[in-house]
């Protein structure tokens, strides 16, 4: 044994947060991650003098004020707000929905207008039971803003019909009766000064890391280093898959630079036109509020996982939950739990914004630490 009472498999957000505890509680700390830098889907890439999103758009958020004071402690933020167009049929339409999208959709001026509108719309659908993502859309809002906005980008999304997607997926629709364009309601919104890897370099500060290491290459001898084990990978991967596989959608990028200053006007647009095959342009630029001569697009373009693309968002239907049940028995159990810990969103088969994964981590390290001496 190498010494270490800490080996954390992944340097995301959420190892990160737990290494940079541990360090600081006067634990010994190794991070191994198999991708060549740190940060996880976090990471940005240097094109053009701009901070790329590497691995899709984050946009920090959170009303949590232990998190934001948290993150503040090693970086600073912008003012950035997050107010998304999309794109349907070469029409624009502001998100979310609000008195600016209701205008565009249908003339309305006024918050009466809008609402007289909507149920007008949802009329014929009012006495349902939705059943499914389709029917519980139609049921919220009617047909236009469900064919309009939502059919097509959910599909692509999903990569399956509306009629085959839980309703739950869209529980509620958001309509807003003001015009903010403001995507989120968070107190606290912005994009780290210098992009995120800022954030996790600062966190991973004095800590030991190695990348381009697969722990399942040897994952004996990484056990053997350390007292305790932080997985943050898929849970499914942990155990061999002897269960079964847990089911993903992925997304794949094509990013380009192009010789011109301003590409699209805003950071996020979505392509809601089912047949347009990827769902959103980000230019990253705006996230910063860049002034390059050059600027950088990518298109954002969901499909199937399988084994040699990155799993982004955990199908949560009955079964895949269920399934994730057994292999969270199986962490917990005592042959397990005595080494390992098991923590993150692919180990928690949950889709975390970036201040839930946060308030994840400290909530394990508060659980953790002091059992291990800090």
């Amino acid at each position: 044994m190498d010494g270490y009472d800490y080996l954390i498999v992944g340097a995301g957000l959420f190892g990160s947060v737990f290494a940079r505890e541990a360090t600081d509680a006067g634990q010994k700390v190794l991070v191994i991650d198999k991708r060549s830098h740190t940060g996880g889907n976090i990471y940005c890439e240097k094109v053009a003098g701009i901070n790329v999103h590497k691995y899709g758009a984050h946009i920090f958020h959170t009303s949590n004020q232990v998190v934001w004071d948290y993150v503040n402690r090693y970086v600073s933020f912008n003012h950035y707000v997050n107010s998304p167009v999309a794109n349907f049929r070469g029409k624009l339409y502001n998100l979310p929905f609000n008195m600016n999208t209701f205008y565009q959709l249908w003339g309305v001026t006024t918050p009466e207008e809008a609402r007289a509108k909507i149920e007008e719309e949802r009329a014929e659908f009012r006495d349902t039971e939705p059943t499914n993502l389709e029917e519980q859309a139609l049921f919220l809002g009617g047909r236009t803003l469900y064919e309009t906005l939502i059919k097509g980008y959910t599909e692509k999304q999903w990569g399956r019909p509306a009629t085959q997607i839980p309703s739950f997926i869209i529980k509620r629709l958001p309509f807003r009766f003001t015009f903010d364009n403001n995507y989120f309601n968070d107190r606290y919104q912005g994009i780290p000064i210098g992009g995120y890897n800022a954030l996790t370099e600062a966190l991973l500060d004095n800590v030991e890391v190695r990348t381009g290491i697969n722990y399942f290459d040897d994952r004996q001898h990484w056990n053997d280093q350390a007292k305790r084990v932080l997985y943050t990978g898929k849970i499914d991967e942990f155990f061999d898959c002897e269960l079964g596989t847990l089911e993903y959608r992925s997304l794949h990028f094509e990013t380009e630079v192009l010789d011109r200053a301003n590409f699209q006007g805003n950071a996020v647009i979505n392509y809601t036109d089912k047949d347009v095959p990827f769902t959103r342009i980000l230019e990253h630029k705006h996230f910063e509020f860049g002034t390059q001569d050059k600027t950088v697009i990518t298109r954002e373009y969901p499909h199937e996982f399988s084994k040699d693309n990155e799993p982004y968002y955990p199908i949560n239907d009955d079964a895949n939950n269920a399934l994730f049940e057994q292999y969270r028995s199986l962490a917990n159990s005592r042959e397990y739990a005595q080494k390992f810990i098991l923590g993150g969103r692919l180990a928690d088969y949950k889709y975390y914004d970036m201040d839930d994964t946060i308030e994840a981590a400290l909530a394990l390290c508060a659980k953790e630490l002091p059992a291990a001496g800090a």
